[in-house]
């Protein structure tokens, strides 16, 4: 199974949930992953994706501990027991 881990300040759109798990097929993409996440919980996946389904700026999202931006974006593979980490940036001064 594929672990999506929610921080604190996204977990008020997964009912209180720190982490929720997907079963992906082999070859799954982030893509696929976060497909799965907007049809569980559509409203966590409207704060990571936008409205062209591109990652939003201000969410990094690590997969197995290596940012998918680097990995490929939405491209970047998620092997079948993944630790996905989604990280919304922090603004402050």
């Amino acid at each position: 199974m594929t672990r999506l881990v929610v921080p604190g300040s996204l977990r008020q759109f997964t009912d209180g949930e720190s982490t929720i798990e997907f079963a992906l097929d082999d070859g799954a993409t982030l893509a696929d992953l976060l497909e799965a996440l907007s049809s569980a919980k559509p409203a966590l996946g409207r704060r990571i994706r936008d409205e062209q389904g591109e990652l939003r700026r201000y969410v990094n999202v690590y997969v197995d501990g290596e940012d998918a931006r680097r990995t490929g974006g939405l491209a970047a593979p998620v092997p079948a027991a993944a630790e996905v980490l989604v990280l919304p940036s922090v603004a402050g001064g």
